[in-house]
């Protein structure tokens, strides 16, 4: 039977994410060994699940053919995706965090982390 995990808080805040090594691809990150968040780092115990989600959002959605579309939202086109990680962390605890490859503007090419939630893993 799979685990079950129920939202216990709604965080979606920027935080910044500490890696042993850097990733390979920057634009494709694998998760994080620990985050800072509100002055406090949170090592990472282990990886629980990952997924993608390429899809368009805001002004982007309207700016690709429809011919184009589902192949971009099967593997991303530039500045367009999130990378989310479920992970548990050492002391227990377990969030959503994802890497948002949308840049900021034309100065900022880099993506961006941000911590989406926090979850309660059911029991049974």
């Amino acid at each position: 039977m799979a685990a079950r995990f129920t939202p216990i808080r709604f965080i979606d805040e920027e935080i910044q994410a500490v890696f042993d090594r850097p990733p390979d691809l920057a634009k494709k990150p694998g998760p994080p060994n620990a985050f800072l968040w509100k002055g406090e780092q949170h090592a990472v115990a282990e990886m629980l699940s990952s997924w993608t989600d390429f899809r368009r959002r805001g002004r982007m959605a309207q700016n690709m053919e429809q011919a184009h579309l589902k192949a971009a939202e099967r593997r991303g086109s530039w500045g367009v995706g999130r990378f989310y990680f479920r992970l548990r962390t050492q002391g227990g605890r377990i969030f959503d965090l994802y890497y948002d490859r949308a840049p900021d503007g034309p100065g900022d090419r880099a993506g961006h982390w941000f911590l989406y939630r926090e979850l309660r893993q059911e029991q049974g």
